[in-house]
């Protein structure tokens, strides 16, 4: 589908890699890594035309398309969200045309919905949404017009965990190709069938998903190790003859030859294995210590509007030393419950209370919340000063040094920095500080795979006590040892590591348990009593009036729906069997285009076997309710 060959590219005296050759076949799932600098996003911008190679070329299989997700999304004018989904195409007939494909607009309100949007969006203008909502849309639109090849530049930096675990399926059944910048390892080793690794100015291709490319590399490197050594181990042998036999006349030929060997050796030498280069290197300075009791809360009512979030009955405590990771599904309250303790949003109701000797330290999961994105990267440091700590400029720049900001980068204003960048900035402001009480609502967003690694090892020499919320599965497992779930503004904690909860809870996904692990309404239930907005207390509802018995007339139909919700399903099933044995039969692939549209047809039955699978669970229950 696309081929590349011996493509080089450099900006000044500054090469970014050279003689790169690649291959990209229709059924590659191929993840692009490498540090941050080392031309990811070029190597992106050279593919789709945005810029020219100083050599070699880049060639398309004719009648191939490709679609393109930035990290960063462009400014949008009044188009609404389903037109942007629709790529703006004409959704109802006219007199004048009436050629229009009438199933893009219900694909295009499926996947919107997938990506969490609600109905009630579709119309709404883009430009009314956050910068997030519109890379959703724009996701959407690229998922809708299904290009022959998808490059994607980290696609789930704007997703929550439901619409992340949704995109994540829906890309392991899409028909074409795919290549992404990730720093995701669960998105990597769910999806890619090669990795590929960009370093020291040479493409590198690895077989399988992220955990193979792990160990792969690390086989190559302990490989290369090995040779480099005997290599240099012959060169010096060698050397030391024509050193002590070089001056000789009766050795002096045979010296000559061994010259000639070594300069031969020399120009096919192989280089030592190196260490990446940048990677952020810093330690938390140990806070002071604080009481066991560390933070409280009692009897807390919150609530949006009419949204309310807890009703008053909510209890927690952390001790000191603890590391808890809050998990649940998407607006339980997760975030919530964060910013209460870090005394970001007021309470409406109930008491917050810190212990002996705590100060808190919030890390947002909107970056600019703790940064002022009109100030510099050393001003934002800075401002930190104070009496205590008599920060001074030698100091603010070593801080920003261990974060890869150095030179002239602390003059960069913070509203031109990257993700990435904005995340180690906001990172560097808790070492001047440090608080006892650390609250960071996904600290790996933005955030590469070494930083990550450098993160959690900072952490887990921190003596201080840990709550967070993060979607990162491995980020948990290095870091977590207690476990608190929100649903339905209750709490249930586990007293045990991550894998413990999972075991626990039952859960047989370790990413879907984030959310659901057997659970279900995310939102507790909602009660219209004046007093729900002040945050007063409140009495308990009414008990639920008993509901009618159906009449055996209305009990006959409501055995045929399901009965005739159960034969759908079935006939579904069956569909969903054949196709996947047609995908996987050989000889399905001899004909151009086939598998394309089996697995749009298996795409489209699984989404109505999940639909009609809900329709007959809910008829069930209504029956077995009927008929007990």
């Amino acid at each position: 589908m696309l081929t590349l060959a011996d493509v080089s590219k450099s900006y000044g005296t500054r090469e970014l890699f050279s003689d790169v050759s690649l291959f990209i076949a229709r059924t590659d799932r191929l993840g692009l890594v490498g540090a941050n600098g080392a031309g990811k996003t070029t190597l992106f911008n050279l593919i789709l035309g945005e810029e020219r190679a100083d050599t070699g070329t880049i060639e398309w299989e004719r009648g191939a398309d490709f679609g393109f997700l930035p990290q960063e999304s462009a400014p949008v004018g009044d188009e609404t969200i389903l037109e942007i989904a629709t790529s703006g195409k004409q959704l109802e007939p006219t007199e004048d045309n009436w050629d229009i494909d009438y199933t893009l607009e219900p694909r295009a309100k499926r996947i919107l919905a997938g990506l969490g949007f609600r109905e009630g969006d579709h119309h709404k203008q883009a430009k009314t949404f956050s910068g997030g909502w519109v890379m959703r849309a724009h996701l959407a639109r690229l998922l809708v017009s299904e290009p022959s090849l998808l490059l994607l530049d980290e696609p789930t930096n704007h997703l929550d965990l439901e619409a992340l675990l949704w995109f994540q399926d829906y890309l392991t059944r899409y028909p074409g190709g795919l290549v992404v910048i990730s720093h995701d390892r669960a998105f990597l080793n769910a999806l890619c069938t090669g990795i590929l690794e960009l370093r020291a100015g040479t493409l590198h291709y690895y077989h399988g998903n992220y955990d193979n490319y792990v160990t792969e590399k690390e086989a190559r490197k302990a490989q290369q190790s090995a040779l480099y050594k005997n290599q240099q181990r012959e060169i010096a042998h060698l050397q030391e003859f024509v050193d002590r036999f070089g001056a000789k006349a009766t050795l002096a030929s045979r010296a000559k030859s061994k010259e000639k060997q070594i300069a031969r050796l020399k120009e096919e030498a192989i280089e030592e294995p190196l260490d990446e280069l940048k990677r952020i290197n810093f330690r938390f300075p140990q806070p002071a210590r604080s009481g066991l009791k560390v933070v409280e809360l009692k009897d807390v009512y919150q609530a949006y509007g009419d949204h309310v979030v807890y009703r008053g009955d909510l209890e927690f405590m952390a001790e000191r030393g603890q590391r808890i990771v809050l998990v649940g599904p998407n607006g339980a309250g997760k975030s919530t419950l964060l910013k209460i303790l870090a005394d970001v949003i007021p309470i409406q109701g109930g008491t917050r209370e810190l212990g002996a000797n705590v100060t808190a330290g919030y890390f947002a999961q909107n970056r600019l919340d703790t940064l002022r994105a009109d100030a510099t990267v050393f001003e934002n440091v800075m401002e930190l000063r104070t009496a205590e700590n008599q920060l001074t400029e030698q100091q603010v720049r070593a801080i920003l040094g261990a974060f890869l900001f150095r030179k002239d980068d602390v003059f960069k204003k913070v509203s031109v920095l990257s993700g990435g960048e904005k995340s180690r900035l906001a990172l560097a402001r808790l070492l001047v500080n440090p608080p006892n009480l650390l609250l960071m609502d996904e600290p790996t967003t933005h955030l590469d795979i070494p930083s990550i690694d450098a993160l959690i090892g900072a952490l887990k020499n921190y003596a201080g006590t840990l709550i967070f919320i993060s979607h990162d599965v491995y980020f948990i497992r290095q870091i977590a040892q207690h476990v608190l779930h929100i649903n339905a503004g209750r709490l249930t904690p586990y007293a045990g590591d991550y894998d413990y909860y999972l075991e626990k809870s039952k859960a047989t996904d370790a990413r879907a348990a984030l959310t659901t692990a057997g659970f279900t309404n995310a939102r507790p239930p909602q009660e219209k009593q004046s007093a729900a907005a002040t945050g007063a207390s409140q009495t308990a509802p009414a008990a639920t009036p008993a509901k009618p018995r159906l009449t055996a007339n209305q009990l006959r139909k409501l055995r045929e729906e399901v009965g005739q919700l159960e034969k759908y399903v079935s006939e579904l099933e069956s569909q969903q069997n054949q196709l996947t044995a047609e995908l996987e039969a050989p000889e399905t692939y001899n004909t151009p285009g086939k598998a394309q549209q089996l697995n749009r047809d298996l795409s489209s039955v699984v989404d109505r076997l999940q639909a009609a699978t809900a329709d007959w669970e809910a008829a069930a229950t209504r029956l077995l309710e009927a008929e007990g």
